[in-house]
């Protein structure tokens, strides 16, 4: 791949950039030549020498992603925990920092003048879990999984990353979108491969 490190660009958040897609998503920006902040992360990366900087945040914690979105240009937020059997309290370990996160970040965010898009990364467990496994319908990024599938099979990593989602959405009801940032609620990766993926696994079962 050709090294673009020589093209600086402006500065952008990774949160969560420890995680497997986080820690890749940050890979590729450095190689891209942005300036990272990641909230954790591993320096072990061409390009974090000069243009990656780690911070501590807690999702839980109310301002503490202040420092790092700062001045940042663009957000990613990807930060969620992804625990598929909870130890006793899904909602403690689950949904709670899932949904608190997600709006400490964006209350965050809307203290940054410089901010121009913010990203929440989806994923598919937040459309696939419905009444009808293969529904006969197209998914897009206007699908949700079904709450009551998901507590009925105690799916409680779909729960969150629903939940999450929705509540950016009231956020920006209640507060009203800033006029310098573009909020995307679905990842592009996520959801173009969700849709062709799922659509397509529809179109063999129709066919049988």
């Amino acid at each position: 791949m050709e090294n673009k490190s020589n093209n600086i660009k402006g500065k952008v958040c990774v949160t969560g950039a420890d995680d497997f897609v986080a820690s890749w998503l940050v890979k590729r920006l450095l190689e891209s030549g942005y300036h990272v902040t990641g909230t954790v992360g591993n320096p072990e990366l061409e390009g974090a020498k000069d243009r990656l900087h780690l911070v501590r945040a807690d999702l839980m914690e109310e301002g503490s992603f202040d420092d790092a979105v700062m001045a940042c240009e663009g957000v990613f937020h990807v930060a969620s925990p992804v625990i598929f059997i909870p130890r006793s309290d899904p909602k403690a370990e689950l949904i709670d920092p899932a949904v608190k996160g997600t709006l400490n970040v964006l209350r965050s965010c809307k203290n940054n003048p410089m901010l121009k898009k913010v990203v929440l990364t989806s994923s598919s467990v937040g459309a696939i879990y419905r009444p009808s496994i293969f529904p006969k319908e197209p998914l897009d990024e206007t699908s949700w999984s079904s709450m009551v599938e998901c507590e009925k099979i105690k799916a409680w990593y779909a729960v969150s990353k629903v939940v999450a989602e929705k509540a950016m959405g009231l956020l920006r009801e209640e507060e009203h979108q800033p006029h310098n940032s573009d909020f995307s609620t679905k990842y592009k990766l996520s959801k173009e491969l969700l849709r062709h993926n799922l659509n397509q696994i529809t179109e063999n079962k129709t066919d049988r």
